[in-house]
């Protein structure tokens, strides 16, 4: 597939970080390291680990182009959310366990922002935070309950405030909006941008990168490939949605759709109906997820989760183009903002994000086996897989830091069940929430069924 197809993203990169491709593992070789995965993860974990120990050989296998899953395809959030809650992550561990967790994912989105800079890296970097709408008096009643489920936790104003309306309003222009959640951690990006000059921030430093080369199997020692064998102390598996098509991970990750739009570049009145002035991005307070942003060039590029799981954990391109969700995603955007009838749909594009049966995202190492692993970020991976780079890097060189000691490492997920119980019950849990938000719309009141499928899509 030509890369240049998957998303706005990768369709608008100058060509110096579009291509050529890298080339393929020529022949069995043995190194220091081996990652498995040219994403957001996978590059991180060399980025940190070559500017820690620059005499390790590093490389980097990659089953088709740097920056071609999630990492080239995504939202452009670089969010300092965690996708489990403090709540869950203190039920495992403590609550100053889980503080100390959320603080830590605070600080990855200047963590970008400075590496990019550092790197020379034109990421489109704008920290202009998030802004959550409620519209519907069920969800600003839900939004009061998250701020002050927030204070409760020891964050203030500084990290989640609670907007009335004028506030909301003068940040999102969407239509029926009471009030607003609004949190300074979050960046938009252009995410190809950022994981292609990562790619070659990656390669000044030393390292590796062998695209169009398909790993088969790993193993203690060993990566297989189709090219050869890679023999390395230290491997580490990067994956996300593309573990369940590895041998014997088939149910540790279930790839679920996310799809996207992007409208033509819009005009200044149209801005100043939409607002987004800082380039903020921007979701709301329902169930079903939302996330959008206002690209450097004047787009709208929005997405949700309305697309089905594929029975068996199937991975095809076709999915990634759905054309009756991406007139749904089209005819929310028009709710939100009905300025923008008549204006033209550019892109439409998705892909596969990796879920966890637990919604809790994990990293780790075994030093008996030398196998590493990061991943399960639930749509939350430009900011978690940064965390996951730097906590990866330690965990390979043995060294005992404040990130190895943060709750979601060495923590192992349940499997997903065999199908076809998995394909059952992770499209009832998305229809359970799409319909929850149909229900409360009707009714005026919280819908029971969210409540009740909570425990089982990351909350309390």
């Amino acid at each position: 597939m030509n890369p240049r197809r998957l998303s706005l993203w990768w369709e608008t990169l100058p060509d110096d970080l579009a291509g050529p491709p890298r080339a393929a593992l020529p022949s069995s070789t043995s190194v220091d390291v081996a990652i498995v995965g040219a994403g957001y993860t996978g590059l991180w974990t060399a980025y940190y680990l070559a500017k820690a120990e620059p005499s390790l050989s590093i490389v980097v296998l990659e089953s088709e182009t740097a920056g071609f899953g999630a990492s080239g395809r995504n939202g452009g959030w670089a969010s300092g959310r965690f996708p489990s809650s403090l709540e869950k992550v203190a039920a495992s561990s403590s609550r100053e366990a889980s503080i100390a967790l959320k603080r830590e994912m605070f600080g990855v989105v200047d963590e970008i922002g400075a590496v990019a800079a550092a790197e020379g890296i034109d990421c489109r970097f704008a920290k202009g935070g998030t802004v959550s709408a409620a519209r519907t008096p069920v969800q600003l009643q839900r939004a009061r309950a998250e701020v002050e489920s927030f204070r409760s936790w020891g964050f203030g104003p500084d990290d989640y405030a609670l907007l009335d309306a004028d506030e909301a309003r003068a940040r999102l222009g969407a239509t029926d909006v009471l009030g607003a959640v609004y949190t300074p951690h979050c960046a938009a990006i252009d995410p190809a941008r950022l994981v292609r000059g990562l790619a070659q921030a990656v390669e000044r430093l030393g390292v590796t990168i062998h695209e169009s080369t398909r790993v088969t199997r790993i193993e203690p020692g060993v990566v297989r490939t189709e090219h050869g064998i890679v023999r390395a102390r230290r491997i580490v598996r990067a994956t996300e949605a593309w573990t369940s098509q590895l041998p014997g991970h088939e149910r540790d990750l279930a790839p679920v759709y996310s799809l996207m739009l992007a409208t033509e570049p819009l005009p200044d009145e149209v801005w100043d109906v939409i607002g987004l002035r800082e380039r903020e991005t921007f979701a709301d307070e329902r169930h079903l997820i939302i996330y959008g942003q206002r690209t450097v060039d004047g787009r709208l590029a929005f997405g949700g989760r309305g697309a089905p799981y594929h029975f068996g954990s199937r991975i095809k391109p076709e999915y990634d183009r759905v054309p009756a969700v991406h007139t749904g995603l089209w005819e929310l955007l028009l709710d939100l903002f009905p300025v923008l009838a008549g204006r033209a749909v550019t892109h439409t594009w998705g892909g596969p994000l990796g879920v966890p049966r637990d919604w809790y995202p994990s990293v780790g190492i075994d030093p008996a086996t030398g196998l590493a692993w990061a991943g399960g970020y639930v749509g939350n991976g430009v900011g978690t897989a940064n965390l996951a780079g730097r906590t990866l890097a330690d965990l390979v060189r043995g060294a005992q830091t404040h990130r190895t000691a943060l709750p979601w490492v060495n923590r192992r997920s349940p499997r997903w069940e065999p199908e076809p119980l998995r394909w059952l019950g992770v499209n009832a849990g998305l229809r359970t929430m799409s319909t929850a938000d149909g229900a409360e719309q009707r009714s005026g009141k919280p819908a029971k069924r969210a409540e009740l499928m909570a425990p089982f899509l990351g909350g309390h």
